[in-house]
C-alpha cells in the first residue's frame, strides 16, 4: 500500500475513480434530475444555474445523464472483466490438473485470443503440486481447491488485478465505442458512448452535448490506466 501511495499519478488515478464509482452507485439521489425526463421548453439550452451541462435536444438535463451514464460505462467493464478472470482462472486450474493434451490445447487458445495472459503462468505453476497431490491419493476436486488454488493464487493474484485494471479501461472504450456507432446501450438509456452518438449530429447547434460525455470517458480510462501502472509498479518485486 505505501508503495502504491507514493506514485502520485496511481492516487490521482484511484482518487478518480473512487469519485466514479460512488457517482454511478450514487446517481438516484446525486444527479438533480430524472435523465429520462424530457422537456420541450427547454430544448438544447447552454450551460446554466438550473442545467450545469445544458440540456440534450429533447431538454434532457445532460449532467443527470452524464452521472447514469457512468453506471452504463464501469458496467460494462466490471462485467466483461469478472467473466474474464471467472473464467480464465477455473480453466487455467483444470489445464494444471489434466495437462497433457489439454494443457496443450488451452495454451495454444490462450495464446491465440490473448484474453488471460496470466493463463500461463497459472498452469505451467500447477503442475508440480498437482502431481505430488496425485501421488498421496487426494481426489480431483481437493487437488483442485486445496493444493492448485491456493499455491498458484499469490502469484497470480498481482498480475490479474493489474491486468483487470487495464482491461476494465479497454472495456469501456469498446463500451463507448460501441455505443457512438448505435450498437451498444440503447436511448433513451443514458450512456456516455450514445450521448455522443447523438451529440454529433448537433456539434453546430448545441456543442455541450459533445463536450461532457466526451472528457468523462476520457478521464475515467486515463485514471484505470494510470492507477493500473501504478498498481503494476508496486506489486512488481524487481521495484
Amino acid at each position: 500500500m505505501h508503495a502504491l501511495l507514493a506514485r502520485p499519478t496511481a492516487v490521482f488515478g484511484g482518487v478518480v475513480l473512487v469519485i466514479v464509482a460512488l457517482l454511478a452507485i450514487l446517481a438516484p439521489w446525486v444527479a438533480p434530475y430524472d435523465p429520462l425526463a424530457t422537456s420541450f421548453t427547454t430544448v438544447r439550452k447552454a450551460p446554466s444555474a438550473a442545467h450545469w451541462f445544458g440540456t440534450d435536444e429533447v431538454g434532457r438535463d445532460l449532467l443527470s445523464r452524464t452521472i447514469w451514464g457512468a453506471r452504463a460505462s464501469l458496467s460494462a467493464g466490471v462485467i466483461a472483466v469478472t467473466i474474464a478472470v471467472g473464467v480464465g482462472v477455473p480453466i487455467g486450474m483444470l489445464a494444471g490438473y489434466v495437462g497433457g493434451r489439454v494443457d496443450a490445447v488451452i495454451g495454444r487458445l490462450t495464446d491465440a485470443m490473448l484474453a488471460i495472459p496470466f493463463l500461463i503462468l497459472a498452469i505451467a505453476l500447477a503442475e508440480d503440486w498437482v502431481e505430488a497431490a496425485r501421488a498421496v491419493g487426494n481426489p480431483p476436486a481437493r487437488i483442485l481447491l486445496r493444493h492448485i488454488l491456493p499455491n498458484i493464487l499469490p502469484n497470480i493474484l498481482p498480475p490479474v488485478m493489474v491486468q483487470a485494471t487495464l482491461a476494465v479501461a479497454a472495456a469501456i472504450i469498446a463500451e463507448a465505442s460501441l455505443s457512438c456507432l448505435g450498437l451498444g446501450q440503447q436511448p433513451p438509456a443514458p450512456s456516455w458512448g450514445s450521448m455522443l452518438n447523438t451529440a454529433q449530429r448537433f456539434l453546430t447547434q448545441a456543442p455541450w452535448m459533445a463536450i461532457f460525455p466526451g472528457p468523462a470517458i476520457f478521464l475515467t480510462v486515463l485514471a484505470f490506466n494510470l492507477f493500473g501502472d501504478g498498481l503494476r509498479d508496486a506489486l512488481d518485486p524487481k521495484r
